[in-house]
């Protein structure tokens, strides 16, 4: 239950934080956070990241539906996994059905985080964006740390040792 919260505290943040542009900025509008670097900026996407498949919602719907559904079933199926694979599966799910609900809703999804680091004009993103990239940087962090264990195991038990 405890990783639901989260993925539901992920969906609410997203959402409210997008509620804020809609109600509060012109489609466009932009206000300077740290000069050169971080940027407010009031923007809609009807793609994927990128831009890519603009307009193609059935397919957004599709996916994310296999996804969430995907995402539930791992959820459940792992409550003896490590909280650091359920942590990232809850901020999978937070993100997943953030984006979800602005391409049901709005047909659409509201951007407004927009950096530019190393000087790299970045596509403008939301925290269901965040929340989706966090939580797979940290399934990757968790199965190169199973991938180690996993390793050091099959050394230990043939009693090889490499310094």
């Amino acid at each position: 239950m405890f990783y639901y919260i989260i993925a539901l505290l992920a969906v609410l943040a997203d959402q409210w934080t997008k509620w804020l542009i809609v109600k509060n900025m012109e489609l466009g509008e932009r206000i300077t956070v740290i000069e050169n670097f971080l940027y407010i900026t009031s923007h809609r996407n009807r793609g994927a990241a990128w831009g890519i498949l603009q307009g193609q919602m059935w397919f957004f719907y599709v996916i994310t539906v296999i996804v969430i559904i995907a995402i539930i079933y791992y959820l459940k199926k792992s409550e003896m996994e490590s909280p650091l694979f359920k942590f990232s599966l809850a901020l999978m799910l937070g993100g997943a059905i953030g984006n979800f609900i602005d391409r049901v809703f709005r047909q659409e999804v509201v951007d407004f985080i927009h950096t530019y680091p190393f000087g790299y004009n970045f596509p403008i993103f939301n925290i269901a964006d965040s929340a989706l990239v966090i939580g797979v940087a940290i399934l990757i962090i968790y199965m190169l740390l199973e991938e180690k264990k996993e390793k050091e195991k099959v050394n230990g038990e043939s009693g090889t040792h490499r310094s």
